[in-house]
């Protein structure tokens, strides 16, 4: 069940970080280049050097310095280079790290992650126009890539979610774009699906007013869903059966300065409304250098000092989970606490129940989780059961969840589904499948621990997450949680995430969260210490080698451990993150 929620920008008081995010910057160099402008964005060089420096030791690209690589931050950083006219480095070692996502029938988003549509078509197109490489085994991706055709001819985000009917003009983009990133190896390579039934499917989503849904349990037109149809549409040699409809639609959705909105009384000109504005112009062929100088003027609005691009002007470009710890780790009797929430409740808006990252943008799991647990849901008595809905939407037929709608699953994002339910007091049999979650978990899990996602090596928070999740299903194991503890305990103080030397944040944090559901007491003069040890003059680190504070996030989990260690808090929320 969608919420019929208010398609206008948060009000209220956001937090803001002033830096760039990667699909932002994304968004705003493909944008450029369609227009042939890439050249005139600012900051060109500082944004090449941003983009690299997302690039790890393993080949791969990540969302932020310290994460771990994945399929998406690898398309988005490598892409963009290439449309800035730099070189990418060492291509040979990015290939080589997607060759370790690869399932043996498609591409996961990290190595050992089930595979799916998106990160397929973002590996493919890497593999192929970039690395000028060829997938492992283009017959069986061949095959996989059929098997998202549902009954009722879109395409889903795997063939299990296909096989339940769960059709979506995202998916049927994504697999649209890998057929022909294929193809330009192989120009007579037939078209794997029916072709009538794929385009009817997709052209059926287009609204009366001319913009296109998500699919049919999506109640808003938006410019998300319409670049993805138009652009789909038109690889497939069609279009909008409303075509000049259409294209009013997306001129319909600017503003006074000229620049783009993603819905119909949405007031912030983003870069994604750019984005999507711009390139579904294109696929209709409707011209497009008219709107080029107010869409570059917005774009370099967004631009950040350092390099890279953000969703709106940088100093009021909030997002959900700095707004979210700030409030976390403020007084209760703060008086901006209000503001924040009233934002952080603005980020639920129409086609998706949960929170988003960005408003506009798309809702997360983790995200939600963090703006939920800031009390984000207190001020509306339909909220807990709206998310709940969305949760027990976006559970995958595997009995995970992803990040996002339609992603492979992983604990984290499973762990952050279940908790926000907890913290909402919505039974998980209410929501969700309990038995198909534990198949889940359990497939998780082998003689040496629990891995975030069913072929990665075992980890401590791993372990910790899926143990909460069990705890909920009623599965606890006595004992196991101290052995795990056991194993990850460091001596000075903390907890590491792989083996027992290394101390980190976000592990201690998991660590005292859990100990604490199954009433195992923690040495709380070894916690502060460890704490001390990760204290810097700007905030708190990740960990003692880092030799700066870590931002809003980690000052959050810090003051929320000191408040724990003071007695000031009983429990804490199960805050995860990766």
């Amino acid at each position: 069940m969608i919420a019929h929620l208010a398609p206008h920008a948060p009000v209220g008081t956001a937090v803001t970080t002033g830096e760039a995010d990667l699909w932002c910057t994304y968004a705003a160099v493909r944008t450029a280049a369609w227009l042939g402008r890439a050249g005139e964005l600012p900051g060109s060089a500082a944004t090449v050097d941003y983009l690299r420096s997302r690039r790890n030791s393993d080949g791969g690209y990540a969302w932020s310095k310290g994460m771990a690589s994945d399929a998406w931050a690898t398309f988005y950083c490598t892409q963009a280079m290439a449309e800035l006219g730099a070189e990418i480095p060492k291509l040979g070692s990015t290939r080589d790290w997607l060759h370790r996502t690869w399932s043996g029938d498609a591409y996961a988003m990290l190595p050992g992650q089930a595979p799916d549509v998106w990160a397929t078509h973002f590996s493919v197109r890497t593999m192929v126009e970039l690395c000028h490489d060829d997938p492992p085994d283009r017959g069986r991706l061949l095959t996989w890539l059929r098997a998202l055709q549902a009954p009722d001819g879109g395409l889903g985000w795997s063939p299990e979610h296909a096989a339940t009917t769960a059709s979506d003009v995202r998916a049927c983009f994504y697999g649209v774009m890998s057929w022909r990133a294929l193809r330009a190896t192989d120009p007579d390579l037939a078209l794997p699906w029916d072709g009538p039934a794929l385009v009817r499917w997709m052209r059926d989503q287009q609204q009366a007013e001319g913009g296109f849904l998500f699919g049919p349990s999506a109640d808003t037109s938006c410019m998300w869903a319409t670049y993805r149809a138009t652009a789909a549409l038109e690889t497939l040699g069609s279009g909008p059966a409303e075509k000049q409809r259409c294209v009013d639609w997306v001129l319909d959705r600017r503003l006074a300065d000229g620049s783009f909105v993603r819905w119909a009384g949405y007031d912030v000109a983003d870069v994604w409304a750019s984005f999507c504005a711009i390139g579904s112009l294109r696929a209709m062929g409707a011209d497009t250098e008219r709107h080029a100088g107010p869409v570059l003027r917005r774009l370099h609005a967004m631009s950040c000092d350092g390099g890279g691009f953000t969703y709106r002007e940088p100093d009021r470009a909030g997002d959900a989970l700095s707004t979210a710890a700030t409030a976390m780790m403020s007084a209760p009797e703060d008086p901006r606490q209000s503001q924040w929430r009233t934002w952080l409740a603005g980020c639920r808006l129409p086609n998706e129940g949960g929170i988003m990252y960005m408003p506009a943008r798309g809702s997360e799991v983790r995200c939600t989780l963090w703006a939920v647990a800031a009390g984000a849901a207190g001020a509306d008595p339909t909220a807990p059961r709206e998310i709940a809905n969305w949760l027990g939407e976006l559970q995958n037929p595997d009995g995970g969840f992803g990040y996002w709608e339609g992603r492979g699953s992983d604990l984290v994002s499973t762990a952050a589904a279940v908790e926000t339910l907890r913290l909402l007091g919505i039974p998980l049999s209410e929501a969700l499948d309990p038995a198909r979650l534990a198949e889940f978990v359990l497939g998780c899990r082998d003689v040496l621990g629990y891995r975030h996602v069913p072929e990665a090596p075992p980890t401590l928070r791993a372990g910790l997450q899926a143990l909460r999740i069990r705890d909920e299903l009623g599965q606890t194991t006595p004992g196991e949680l101290a052995i795990l503890l056991d194993q990850h305990r460091v001596t000075g103080g903390g907890f590491a995430n792989e083996g027992s030397r290394m101390p980190d944040l976000l592990s201690t944090y998991e660590a005292v969260v859990t100990a604490d559901r199954q009433r195992i007491p923690v040495d709380f003069s070894r916690l502060a210490v460890f704490l001390d040890r990760i204290g810097r003059p700007d905030g708190t680190a990740w960990t003692p080698l880092t030799p700066t504070g870590g931002g809003a996030l980690a000052d959050c989990l810090g003051v929320l451990l000191r408040d724990r260690i003071a007695g000031h808090r009983a429990e804490l929320p199960a805050l995860t993150l990766s």
